[in-house]
Parts: C-alpha cells; structure tokens; sequence
C-alpha cells in the first residue's frame, strides 16, 4: 500500500497535461498503482472537461480544486480489482527488460546509477535510474534544485520515514539525507533532478566537482 502521494498541485498539473513527460511517467507510475490518487486524477479529469465545455461561464476560485479533492478523500477508496490481462507497465515500454538486469553502473559506495536522460529528448531535467544495494547507504546530500522520485523496487528510509514500492517523494535545496535501503532486497528508484545533487559528508564533498 502506497503511503506517499504526489500533491494536489501535481495531480492538476498532471491531469492539465502541464508536466514534463518523465515527471509525468513518474505519478503515472505512481497512479498504476495507487486507487486513491487515480480517483483524484479522474475527478479532476471530469472537471476539466466540464470547464472546457462551460468556458467562459465558469469561474475557478484558489480553493476550488482543493475543496473537491477534499471531498474524495473523505469518501473510503476501493481497491480495483487486478485486471485480468497483465498490461505492460510504461516503465517497460520505456525500458525493454528487467530492472536488475540493466547496465547499472557503480557510481559510489553502496549506490548503482543508470542515466536514462537520453531517452527524454527535449527534456530539460536529468533522468535517472538509480539502485541502492540492500541494508546499504547512500552518501549524506542535498539538492541544488528539485528531485521528484518514485520507488519502483524494495524500500528506503530517511529521517522522513519509510518510503516503500511505488511511494512518490519530492525533495528541494532545504533537504539534507542520508537514504538507507532497508528489507533484503536492493532498493531501485527513478528520479528527476532540475540539478545535481550536492554531497555534504565530511570527504564525500570532494566529489561534487565530479557530478553530473
């Protein structure tokens, strides 16, 4: 079960059709799985559609959407039920194979990169994979920019929590921390980065000249 959501303002932005394609791929991931964000997404769908329709005798107040979405998570989700024809994930359709079977590439210590970015021509952002060995620790950080990230595989924690399969997370410049993988598998998340990360461990800042 999925504890993390994206925002409200991401959910619009997304259903608007606003975002850039791997932020987008990132809360449809999350959407795939999650019944209770894709009720939000189809309300906000239907909205829109009635908006188009209206224009311009509809007025949209600031606190509209969010009294709407309120109303949705007041109600109990249901979970649907599994389809019976297993569909391929946009995740495989973007990348043809396996997760652990990728070309990972170690980047330091107990920490794997795959950079998708190629695979978003036009994209601004930087795409990538990245794979945190089990019970391992990624190097002390921040941000210089956002990160917007989606567990597709085992779980991490941080001084914020647990963040398990399929969970979202969007960190910015005031966010230092230390993710650690946690249960017996590796733990693989995708990540779109507006800039790279900053190292602030003791040595591992000497490295920052280094990353991309």
């Amino acid at each position: 079960m999925t504890r993390h959501h994206p925002d409200s303002l991401s959910l619009m932005e997304y259903s608007a059709g606003n975002l850039s394609e791997p932020h987008a791929l990132c809360i449809k991931l999350h959407l795939d799985k999650c019944s209770h964000c894709r009720s939000r997404v189809d309300t906000l769908d239907s909205l829109g559609a009635v908006m188009m329709e209206q224009q311009p005798k509809v007025t949209v107040s600031e606190s509209m959407f969010d009294n709407i979405l309120s109303k949705i998570d007041s109600e109990p989700s249901v979970e649907p039920a599994a389809p019976a024809v297993p569909r391929v994930s946009a995740l495989q359709k973007l990348l043809g194979e396996d997760l652990n079977s990728l070309p990972w590439k170690r980047q330091l210590g107990d920490v794997s990169v795959l950079d998708i970015t190629d695979r978003f021509p036009g994209q601004k952002e930087q795409v990538v994979l990245q794979k945190l060995a089990a019970g391992g620790k990624a190097p002390a950080h921040t941000h210089r920019g956002e990160e917007t990230t989606i567990v597709l595989q085992g779980a991490f924690a941080d001084q914020k929590g647990v963040f398990n399969q399929w969970d979202f997370v969007v960190l910015t410049d005031e966010d230092e921390h230390k993710p650690v993988a946690v249960g017996c598998e590796d733990c693989i998340t995708l990540s779109v980065l507006s800039a790279p990360v900053k190292l602030t461990g003791t040595f591992t800042r000497m490295l920052n000249p280094f990353i991309r």
